[in-house]
C-alpha cells in the first residue's frame, strides 16, 4: 500500500511511519521541515501548497493525516478559534478534496476526544456520545469532521475517523513530558487525594489502531473512539510512571478545592479539569475491528517511566 502522512515529523507522525515501513508499506511524508527518515520519500511543502499536495498524493491509495494546530498553553493568536479552523478545518477539507480528486481509496483523520468534551461524569464516551467540543481545538476538530465528511460523500474515497484522548510515551509533549519530569525529580505531587478516572492511550497502541484503519473495510465511514482498556487517576498515573523509574512517589493528601485554588493563582486554572476531573472512553467499537491495546495502563505507563530513565 502507498500511504502519505501528514505530520510526519511530529510525536505520533514518526511512530506511525516506522510501523508503516514494518509493515512494507511505501511512505510519502509530506513536511514542512528538513526532517527525514530512512526508507520515507519526504515531499516539503504546506497544506496550503496545492502543487506539494498533488505530488505528494499521486498514486496514493490511504492519506493518514496527522498534521494541524494543537493546544497551545499560551496562545498568542488574535483570534484563537479562527486560527485553529483555518489549519484544522479548513486544510484538512483542501486536503480531502484532492485525495479524491487524486483517486485515493482512503482518508483517515485523526481527530480528538475533545470533540465530546473536556470530562465525563458517570457515564463513558462512546461513539453515540453527544459532542460538546470545549475549546477552540476541539470545536475545530469537530467541525473538519463533519466538513470531511459531506466533501467525500458519494465519492470512491472513504473516511476513517479517530478520536485519541492523551497519547503518551516517554517522549510525548506538552503535560504528559511535564508531568514526567515531576516524577523524575522526586519532588512531592500533590495527588494524594485525587480519585479520578481517566483513559488514555499509549502511543503503541494508537499506532496499532491507525494502521488497522487503513485496510479495513468495516472501517470505512466510521468513527472510533481509542483509549486503553483501563480508566487511571492521576495519582496511579504518577506511581507507575515512578515505578518504571525506580523512583518512590509521594503523593500528598491535598483537597481538590485547595489544588484547584493554588492551579488558578499560578494562571493554570484549566488543569484542574485534567489532573482532577474524570474522562473515561468506552472502546468497545474499536476493539470489535480486531484491535487491542498493546497491554494494560499499567504496565504501559510503567514502561514508559523505564523508557524516560533510560533517555
Amino acid at each position: 500500500m502507498k500511504v502519505l502522512v501528514t505530520g510526519a515529523s511530529g510525536f505520533i507522525g514518526q511512530a506511525v511511519c516506522r510501523a508503516l515501513l514494518d509493515r512494507a508499506d511505501q511512505v510519502i511524508a509530506l513536511v514542512r521541515s528538513d526532517w527525514t527518515l530512512p526508507g520515507v520519500e519526504v515531499v516539503r511543502g504546506d497544506l496550503d501548497d496545492e502543487p506539494a499536495l498533488r505530488k505528494a498524493l499521486a498514486g496514493v491509495d490511504c492519506v493518514v493525516h496527522l498534521a494541524g494546530r494543537a493546544h497551545l498553553l499560551n496562545d498568542s493568536a488574535a483570534d484563537p478559534l479562527a486560527e485553529f479552523r483555518r489549519v484544522n478545518r479548513d486544510a484538512t477539507v483542501r486536503l480531502a478534496q484532492y485525495a479524491r480528486d487524486a483517486g485515493v481509496r482512503r482518508f483517515v483523520f485523526l481527530s480528538s476526544i475533545g470533540v465530546n468534551g473536556s470530562h465525563t461524569e458517570g457515564r463513558p464516551f462512546d461513539e453515540r456520545s453527544d459532542v460538546r467540543p470545549h475549546a477552540p481545538y476541539a470545536i475545530s476538530k469537530l467541525e473538519a469532521e463533519q466538513e470531511l465528511a459531506d466533501c467525500l460523500a458519494g465519492s470512491a474515497t472513504d473516511y476513517v475517523i479517530v478520536r485519541p484522548p492523551l497519547v503518551y510515551a516517554a517522549h510525548a509533549p506538552g503535560n504528559f513530558q511535564r508531568l514526567l519530569k515531576l516524577v523524575a525529580s522526586g519532588m512531592p505531587l500533590p495527588f494524594g487525594l485525587v480519585r479520578n478516572r481517566r483513559n488514555m492511550v499509549s502511543l503503541a497502541s494508537l499506532v496499532d489502531f491507525i494502521l488497522l484503519s487503513t485496510e479495513r473495510p468495516d472501517a470505512a465511514n466510521e468513527c472510533f473512539l481509542v483509549a486503553d482498556d483501563e480508566a487511571v487517576s492521576t495519582r496511579d498515573i504518577a506511581a507507575w510512571l515512578g515505578e518504571g523509574m525506580q523512583r518512590r512517589v509521594v503523593n500528598l493528601p491535598v483537597p481538590e478545592a485547595l489544588l484547584g485554588g493554588l492551579l488558578s493563582l499560578v494562571g493554570k486554572a484549566s488543569l484542574r479539569t485534567q489532573l482532577c476531573g474524570s474522562l473515561e472512553i468506552d472502546n468497545r467499537k474499536a476493539r470489535s475491528l480486531g484491535w487491542v491495546p498493546r497491554t494494560s495502563a499499567r504496565q504501559a505507563l510503567v514502561a514508559t517511566g523505564q523508557d524516560y530513565q533510560r533517555d
